[in-house]
């Protein structure tokens, strides 16, 4: 229990930092981040030490903020009168269309591509920040996501 609670002192900040990058608030972010590190100590025997312990705890505090959001999505009824009417259905069609087809090749991408994308694109992380989770380059962070970019251009055509 104290090898967790210096793990918890250590790296608190980091994994806050990231999860408030995600959900822009920041209570939300600290009750993301105490659920993140509730999840790693009850599974802290899976951790097999193949990445660094912050990327582990970024990617729980990451899964624990999308089961929410899907949980918070399924519990939100919108009454009919709240919802915008558009004159152009088939341009919102297009749209809709058009982001499946984005989130369905970057759902293909390899790692890291994948993940350095997610953080830059949608955890709005600085390279700097995306390379130390890594634990890699501020540099090999922007050559990766430019390269997720590219894969993901070329899907497209």
């Amino acid at each position: 229990m104290k090898d967790f609670e210096k793990i918890y002192s250590e790296y608190f900040d980091t994994v806050f930092q990231y999860t408030l990058s995600l959900c822009k608030d920041e209570a939300w972010a600290e009750e993301l981040t105490q659920e993140a590190f509730f999840k790693a100590l009850k599974n802290i025997g899976t951790f097999r030490g193949e990445c660094r312990l912050s990327v582990w705890l970024c990617q729980i505090a990451k899964n624990t903020f999308y089961t929410e959001v899907k949980r918070q999505q399924r519990q939100t009824d919108y009454p009919l009168d709240t919802i915008p009417v558009t004159e152009n259905i088939e341009q919102q069609l297009l749209n809709k269309e058009t982001a499946f087809e984005l989130h369905r090749l970057l759902h293909r991408l390899d790692d890291p591509y994948k993940e350095v994308f997610w953080m830059r694109t949608f955890g709005e992380l600085s390279f700097a920040e995306i390379g130390s989770l890594f634990g890699k380059s501020e540099s090999w962070a922007r050559v990766t996501y430019h390269r997720a970019k590219l894969k993901i251009k070329e899907g497209i055509k």
